[in-house]
C-alpha cells in the first residue's frame, strides 16, 4: 500500500475516526485506525460498540490497507510539519511515513485483525439538516445519565411520529425534550435509543453550515451519514420512560426571565459557597422579581433578577449539585446553535509552569465556568486532548498539547517570564 495526501486532511480524518477507537483493549487492532487506500483513503475506528469512518482525498499509488495505533499516529501527525504526507506498507506490515525531511519506520498491525463494522439494512431512514440535529442533541444530551445503574438512560430516545422527530433524555433528576418537523425520509412511526457517547461524537462532527444527516435504522444498529463521515452505533435495548406522563399538562406558575441576567444573579450569590460550606441558593419568586439569597458562615449574598409573571412568594432551594444539574446545564444549552454563524477556531493559552491539569485549563481558557462543570464534561467524554477523547481531569498538559471542547480548540504554549 502507498498513498499521499495533505497532512491537515489526514490529521483531521484521524482525529474524527479516533473517537471510536478503544483506549485499552486485549485486541490491539481496536486501539488502532484502519487505513484503506483504494479510490481514495478511508480511515476507520471501531471499538465493537461504535464505529466511525471517514473518507479523504488521496493520491493512491498502490492499493492496500494497514492498521496503525491511533494515539501514535495522531501524535506523529501533530508534530510533523505542513505538507504532503506519504504512507506506505509492505506484506510484512512494515510501515513508512514520510513528510518533508521527517521519516518514520515502524511495524503496523494486520488489517485481518481489524473487526468488520456491522451492516445496517437502512430500510427505514430520514434526513435532517446538520444544524437542526446538532441543536437537538445539544439541548438534550446534558440530561443523559452518566451512571450505568440504568444503562438505557445513558442514551437518548429518538421518537418518530408522522413528520415529527423528538429527542428525549432523562437521568432520574432531569428530563430534556426537543421536537422538530422532518421533511425528508421514509420511516414508519418508531422509536429507538442511541448511546450518549455516540451522540456526543455526532454533535461534534455536525456543523452549523448547510448540509444534511442521513439516519438509517436497523434492527440492532443505527447509522448516521454526515458528509464524508459515517457513524455506526449499536442500539440500547429496553423500555424507555413514558416521558409524556412525567411532563405536567399545566403549571400553576409561569415566570419568564432573561437567561443571562438570571444566571448572572445565581453566579453572584454563589460566590460565597465553598467546598466546606455548600449552603443552598434560595430563589423566591415575588411580584418584584426573582430574589436570590445565599447564607453561609462566610456571610450573606442577595441579588434580584427582573422577570415577567409572579410566583406569589414561591421559594425554591438548590444545593451546589442541584444548582449545576437543574440550572447551569439546561441554561447553557443554546436555543438555536444555527443562529451563530461565527466559526470557532484555534486559540492559544500561555502557561508559565511546566504543565497545567486538564480541568484547570478548561476554567483558565473560559471554556467552562466552574470546576464542577469541568469535571462533568470530562467525565462525559466531551473533551479531547490531541484529537483523542480524555476522561482524566488530572491529566497533565504541556506546551504543544491541544485541547478540544464544544467545537473550540485551545493550544498550550509556554510563556517565559523575564525576571529582569
Amino acid at each position: 500500500m502507498k498513498f499521499s495526501c495533505e497532512k491537515y486532511l489526514l490529521q483531521a480524518a484521524c482525529a474524527v475516526a479516533s473517537r471510536a477507537t478503544a483506549s485499552k483493549s486485549t485486541i490491539p487492532a481496536l486501539e488502532g485506525l484502519l487505513l484503506e487506500a483504494e479510490l481514495g483513503l478511508r480511515v476507520t475506528g471501531y471499538d465493537l460498540r461504535k464505529g466511525i469512518y471517514t473518507r479523504v482525498e488521496a493520491d493512491v499509488a498502490e492499493k492496500g490497507s494497514i492498521v496503525v495505533g491511533a494515539r501514535f499516529l495522531g501524535e506523529m501527525l501533530r508534530r510533523l510539519g505542513d505538507g504532503i504526507v506519504t504512507i506506505s506498507s509492505d506484506e510484512n506490515m512494515n510501515v513508512k511515513v514520510k513528510c518533508g525531511r521527517s521519516e518514520f519506520n515502524f511495524i503496523g498491525i494486520s488489517p485481518a485483525d481489524f473487526p468488520e463494522l456491522p451492516a445496517v439494512d437502512g430500510v427505514n431512514n430520514i434526513t435532517v439538516p446538520q444544524s437542526i440535529l446538532r441543536s437537538m442533541i445539544t439541548q438534550t444530551i446534558f440530561a443523559v445519565a452518566t451512571s450505568d445503574a440504568r444503562p438505557l438512560y445513558t442514551g437518548t430516545l429518538f421518537e418518530i411520529s408522522g413528520d415529527e422527530l423528538t429527542l428525549v433524555s432523562v437521568d432520574g433528576y432531569r428530563l430534556a425534550k426537543r421536537s422538530e418537523k422532518i421533511e425528508k425520509g421514509r420511516m414508519e412511526d418508531c422509536s429507538f435509543v442511541v448511546p450518549g457517547n455516540a451522540l456526543s461524537d455526532i454533535e461534534r462532527i455536525c456543523s452549523d453550515e448547510e448540509g444534511e444527516v442521513s439516519v438509517a435504522v436497523g434492527s440492532k444498529h443505527i447509522l448516521f451519514t454526515i458528509g464524508d463521515t459515517v457513524v455506526v452505533s449499536r442500539r440500547l435495548e429496553g423500555e424507555f420512560l413514558n416521558y409524556r406522563k412525567s411532563i405536567p399538562e399545566s403549571f400553576r406558575f409561569t415566570v419568564r426571565a432573561d437567561k443571562a441576567e438570571f444566571m448572572g444573579s445565581i453566579d453572584r450569590v454563589a460566590l460565597i459557597i465553598s467546598e466546606k460550606n455548600s449552603s443552598p441558593v434560595r430563589l423566591t419568586f415575588s411580584d418584584e422579581g426573582i430574589e436570590c439569597l445565599c447564607l453561609t458562615p462566610l456571610g450573606k449574598a442577595e441579588d434580584l433578577c427582573s422577570c415577567e409573571g409572579s410566583g406569589e412568594g414561591l421559594e425554591i432551594g438548590f444545593n451546589d449539585r442541584q444548582r449545576q444539574v437543574h440550572l447551569y446545564d439546561p441554561a447553557r444549552a443554546p436555543a438555536r446553535r444555527r443562529l451563530n454563524k461565527k466559526k470557532k477556531g484555534m486559540k492559544k493559552i500561555g502557561i508559565t509552569t511546566e504543565y497545567i491539569k486538564l480541568d484547570a485549563l478548561l476554567k483558565f481558557a473560559a471554556l467552562v465556568s466552574s470546576g464542577g462543570e469541568a469535571k462533568s464534561v470530562i467525565a462525559e467524554g466531551r473533551v479531547s486532548v490531541n484529537g483523542e477523547v480524555c476522561t482524566m481531569r488530572g491529566r497533565k498538559l504541556r506546551a504543544g498539547d491541544a485541547v478540544g471542547f464544544d467545537g473550540e480548540t485551545v493550544e498550550i504554549c509556554r510563556v517565559d517570564i523575564d525576571e529582569n
